[in-house]
């Protein structure tokens, strides 16, 4: 019984290792005849059409419509972004807009300059939410915030937003904050500047309207700034296709001028100039000047600054202007700007000497925000337009 038993156990023994063997053969060439069908399904993608070009289609002619939209997407060409620009980076810069559209898009011209030379990283640069306008505008609600990183690529690297390490200085308040000297020369950041955010990691500039001097500056400098306005910051698309509709209405109505008179309450207040406004009017833009603490001229001679040239066109001389342009009555005059200080009482002139003006003279609050109404004439309302 015992030899009988230890027979019956090897025989055992022998079958396991036998089905394991089988097993692990099954096993094994599963495993090589899945490999070699990922290698023929690669191989395939890559010589498949060559192989088959000349096959006939099995496709309907219903069917071949969607290989010529694919040949269509597939002829668009991909865009070229520019090479990086590799440099050591001394920090990071962040800086805060102040003023109206115009001074913030010069602001940030000099600001990508600016970061450009000292080697530092730019974040995207914050928008103005707090003067005059009170406008909510993020930068992205306004430019094209990728076209605007990736177009300035081989100059600058601009982030939008700080890295998490360094992020949590903002949120706590440990950032180190600034205004910089206004009109400055570039060599001022160079000296200045840059040994704060070498020491800082980061730094905040928080008022950025003219503090790179105009003349006097690097070929180079001038013509990156210039790069910046006219090609980085792109609108939205939102606001290009509101923008082509406008100008399409107006072009329906025949010629058209399209004037900012920078004739708005802000700005007759921080240049002093009250040419044509009564008593009570002069002293509500004394008051405004004095409650804006960065307005440093305060008493202002008003005839004086009118003398000097720095005062703007009133509606009464602007009408004085056209007509010495030979523009004719008959265009359509449209007003793009914020509310007319003095409302329709300046407008009266030019609304007499020019029927066809349009536009709200109240109650306007960015250039780039838009308001229409049609009215029963067929032509359009517009309460602003194009910005400042």
């Amino acid at each position: 019984m015992g030899v009988m038993k230890g027979g019956g156990g090897e025989r055992v023994e022998k079958l396991k290792y036998s089905r394991m063997k089988l097993w692990m053969i099954r096993a094994t060439t599963s495993v090589l005849l899945w490999t070699c069908v990922v290698q023929l399904m690669a191989v395939g993608e890559t010589w498949g059409p060559r192989v088959l070009k000349g096959w006939p289609s099995c496709f309907t002619h219903q069917d071949s419509s969607f290989s010529v939209i694919e040949d269509k997407v597939l002829s668009v060409p991909a865009r070229v972004l520019p090479p990086k620009r590799v440099y050591k980076n001394n920090g990071y810069l962040m800086v805060s807009c102040n003023g109206g559209l115009n001074q913030m898009r010069a602001a940030i011209c000099d600001m990508v300059t600016i970061a450009r030379y000292l080697n530092v990283t730019l974040i995207v640069p914050e928008l103005d939410k707090t003067s005059f306008w009170a406008d909510p505008s993020e930068f992205q609600d306004i430019f094209d915030v990728d076209h605007f990183i990736t177009s300035l690529r081989d100059e600058v690297r601009i982030l939008k937003e700080l890295p998490p390490r360094l992020k949590r200085r903002v949120e706590t308040g440990t950032v180190y904050s600034m205004p910089p000297i206004s009109w400055s020369d570039i060599s001022y950041y160079r000296n200045q500047i840059l040994p704060l955010i070498r020491k800082y990691k980061v730094l905040h500039l928080n008022r950025t309207d003219t503090r790179l001097a105009n003349n006097g500056q690097p070929l180079d400098i001038q013509k990156l700034r210039c790069r910046v306005n006219f090609s980085a910051l792109r609108f939205t698309s939102q606001i290009e296709d509101l923008g082509k509709r406008v100008i399409k209405l107006l072009r329906q109505n025949g010629p058209f001028i399209v004037l900012h008179l920078r004739y708005e309450m802000d700005m007759l207040a921080f240049s002093g100039c009250t040419q044509g406004c009564n008593n009570e009017e002069v002293e509500e833009l004394t008051r405004m000047r004095y409650a804006y603490p960065w307005w440093k001229e305060k008493i202002i001679n008003s005839d004086l600054k009118r003398k000097d040239g720095l005062c703007p066109l009133t509606p009464e001389e602007t009408v004085l202007i056209l007509r010495a342009l030979d523009i004719e009555n008959s265009y359509q005059i449209y007003i793009a700007a914020g509310e007319i200080y003095g409302g329709n009482r300046r407008m009266a002139s030019l609304a007499s000497a020019y029927p066809k003006l349009k536009g709200d003279f109240i109650g306007a609050i960015r250039p780039w925000v838009f308001s229409k109404s049609f009215i029963p004439d067929g032509s359009i309302r517009l309460s602003c337009f194009v910005g400042e």
